[in-house]
């Protein structure tokens, strides 16, 4: 098949999934990167502020799950981002149960309640913090809680794949730290 054919049907297939409302799966994506890693991503900075929220989207090569930090900038964040045997509840130790053939540990050093207690971000129900449901990569997003300074967030991924962490300014005088899992190696 000719380098032209190739891309038309590439643009094809992208758009009929999205008039579908498909999401391209990552083999037919093309100029996807895999070259993350799965080894632990850890950043050990001031930290602070608080955590206000927690979302994820879908996109052509990765699935994203991203923490909302208010209060807090980008050069501050302090986490700790690895695949784990299970996830623990903060302060408990009681495992959070995550489905998906591999469990994912995002730890943010920083609380999700003010300093009068006061909570920042409490889902609804915290075995399913993030609706990831028809997500290429992620299974599940589960809540495991805040506790002295730090919160900890489960996430149930399809296999062990590669991922990257980064963290972003704002909105405003917070910042972002963002979670991308490949669709594949």
């Amino acid at each position: 098949m000719s380098t032209t054919r190739t891309r038309t049907a590439v643009v094809l297939a992208a758009a009929a999934a999205a008039i579908a409302g498909g999401v391209l799966p990552a083999s037919a994506a093309p100029g996807c990167s895999t070259a993350w890693g799965s080894v632990p991503e850890s950043v050990v900075a001031d930290g602070g502020g608080t955590l206000d929220d927690v979302r994820a989207g879908r996109h052509a090569c990765y699935d994203r799950l991203v923490l909302d930090l208010d209060g807090v900038d980008a050069s501050d964040v302090s986490y700790d981002v690895r695949y784990v045997r299970e996830v623990l509840q903060d302060g408990s130790g009681v495992p959070v149960p995550l489905r998906g053939a591999a469990d994912l540990q995002v730890l943010v050093h920083t609380p999700a309640y003010t300093g009068g207690g006061a909570a920042t971000y409490d889902p609804v129900d915290d075995a399913e913090a993030v609706d990831v449901a028809g997500y290429s990569t992620f299974r599940q997003v589960a809540w495991a809680g805040s506790f002295e300074g730090e919160s900890t967030v489960g996430l149930g991924v399809r296999a062990r794949l590669p991922f990257r962490v980064t963290v972003l300014d704002g909105p405003g005088d917070g910042s972002r730290l963002v979670v991308d899992v490949a669709h594949r190696w």
